[in-house]
C-alpha cells in the first residue's frame, strides 16, 4: 500500500494559520472510481474510497507511523509561502504594466 505524508494547504474560507503546521497521511486509492451507468453516481470497490487521512504533529512521526506499518511512502515537501508586499501608494505609481484610469 502506497501513501501519501504531506501538509495540507489552508481552506480558503480561513484567514489564519492555526492547525497550518499539520501533516496528513493519506492512502493512495488502489482502483479507479467508476461511474455507475444507471444513475451516473460515482463509485468504488476500493475500500479506502473515504479518503482515510491521519494527522500528525510532525513530518517525522508520519514517516515513522508509515515504516512501522511497512507502507511504502512519498512526502511531498510543502512550497513556501511568497508575501507579496505592496503598498497603497503602488496602485498610482507612474510605472504600471496597465494605467490607473479613475
Amino acid at each position: 500500500m502506497a501513501v501519501r505524508i504531506f501538509q495540507p494547504a489552508r481552506n480558503a474560507m480561513q484567514s489564519g494559520y492555526a492547525g497550518a503546521d499539520q501533516w496528513v497521511l493519506e492512502y493512495e486509492p488502489e482502483r479507479a472510481k467508476k461511474i455507475e451507468p444507471l444513475m451516473g453516481w460515482t463509485s468504488s470497490s476500493d475500500m479506502r474510497h473515504n479518503e482515510l487521512r491521519l494527522k500528525f504533529d510532525s513530518r517525522e512521526a508520519a514517516i515513522a507511523f508509515a515504516q512501522k506499518h511497512n507502507l511504502v511512502y512519498q512526502v511531498i515537501e510543502p512550497r513556501k509561502r511568497q508575501r507579496l508586499i505592496k503598498t497603497y501608494a503602488d496602485n498610482f505609481r507612474a510605472g504600471r504594466p496597465v494605467p490607473w484610469t479613475h
